[in-house]
C-alpha cells in the first residue's frame, strides 16, 4: 500500500493505495475512525482487487473545511480522490458514517460504480432523537469532553461477547477518538444531522447493492436490519453471525469473502458455502 497526501478537488486527502488489480474497491471508514481502521482488513483483500482507502475529511489527517462536512461535499471528495488516482470506476463499501457518504455518491455519480456496499450502515435519515444525541456530542467536544465519547464509543461498536477478545481494537479506536481533530467531529456530526433519507434513490438506482450486517450490531439491531433488507429487494445482503457494528474487524475473513464475492473476485473453488459466520439471502427472505 501506498501512503501519500493528493489534492481532491481543493481539499488535502490522505489516501492509501494498493495501485494493483483490475477491480477497484474503495473503503470508507465510519465515524469517530480513519483509513487505519482497515489495517487489518486490507490484506484479505489486495491480493484480489486494487483497494484504496482514505481519511474522510475531518477525521485522521485529512484536512477540516468548514463547520458542516456534509455528505454531498464528502461524496464529491471521494470523486475527486479518485479522479485524481485515475480511478474511473469501483466499488464504494462505506462503513456506518462512510456508508452515508456512499449513498450520496451513489446519488450523484452513479456512471463511477460498479457496486455499492453498505456495511453495518442504513439508508435512513437521523430521527429527532439521533439528531439530539447528536447535538449533544456536538455539545461535549464543544466544552472539552472528548474523553465521554471516547469512553463510550469504540466498546459500544463490537459484539458484547466480542469485546474481551478485542481489546486492543477498542483500545486503537479510544485513541483515534483523541486524536481526531474537535473541528473534525463537530463538522461532521452536523453533516449526519442533515443528512436527507435515500431509501427511495436506492431503490430506483441501477448500481448493484450489498447490505453486510451484524447479528448482535447494538446500533443497528438485527430487527431493524430485517426491515431494511425486506424495503430493498433489488440489494444482496449478507449476515455476520457472531459480529456486532464492527464486522469487518470482529470476522474479517467472512467479511472479505464476501465482499469478494459480490465484487467477482473471489479465489477459485469458493462458494458462499465456504464462508465460516457469514450466510446471505434475497433481502426479501430476510
Amino acid at each position: 500500500m501506498i501512503e501519500k497526501f493528493i489534492m481532491a478537488g481543493r481539499t488535502a486527502l490522505h489516501v492509501c493505495d494498493s495501485q494493483q488489480g483490475e477491480r477497484c474497491v474503495v473503503l470508507l471508514h465510519g465515524y469517530l475512525e480513519s483509513m487505519f481502521v482497515w489495517d487489518d482488513f486490507v490484506p484479505l483483500l489486495y491480493k484480489r482487487v486494487r483497494v484504496v482507502t482514505l481519511d474522510l475529511p475531518g477525521h485522521g489527517i485529512s484536512e477540516v473545511r468548514g463547520e458542516c462536512h456534509s455528505m454531498e461535499y464528502l461524496a464529491d471528495v471521494v470523486r475527486d480522490a479518485l479522479q485524481a488516482l485515475g480511478i474511473a470506476r469501483c466499488t464504494l463499501v462505506g462503513h456506518s458514517m462512510g456508508g452515508y457518504v456512499a449513498l450520496a455518491f451513489c446519488e450523484r455519480h452513479p456512471e463511477m460504480l460498479d457496486g455499492l456496499v453498505l456495511f453495518s450502515s442504513t439508508p435512513n435519515a437521523d430521527t429527532e432523537e439521533k439528531r439530539e444525541n447528536r447535538r449533544r456530542e456536538i455539545a461535549l467536544v464543544r466544552a472539552g469532553k472528548k474523553e465521554q465519547l471516547a469512553r463510550v464509543a469504540p466498546g459500544a461498536g463490537f459484539a458484547a461477547d466480542n469485546r474481551q477478545r478485542m481489546a486492543d481494537a477498542i483500545a486503537d479506536l479510544t485513541e483515534q477518538v483523541y486524536l481526531t481533530e474537535d473541528d473534525g467531529i463537530v463538522a461532521l456530526l452536523n453533516g449526519m444531522i442533515a443528512r436527507p433519507d435515500r431509501n427511495e434513490m436506492l431503490r430506483r438506482s441501477p448500481v448493484r447493492q450489498l447490505f453486510v450486517f451484524g447479528r448482535k450490531d447494538e446500533y443497528i439491531p438485527a430487527a431493524v436490519a430485517e426491515q431494511l433488507a425486506a424495503a430493498h429487494p433489488q440489494a444482496q445482503v449478507v449476515w455476520l453471525a457472531d459480529s456486532g457494528h464492527m464486522g469487518f474487524l470482529e470476522e474479517p475473513e467472512a467479511a472479505a469473502e464476501a465482499l469478494l464475492r459480490f465484487v467477482g473476485a473471489e479465489p477459485d473453488g469458493q462458494t458462499a458455502a465456504s464462508v465460516a459466520g457469514a450466510s446471505e439471502m434475497p433481502a426479501a427472505e430476510a
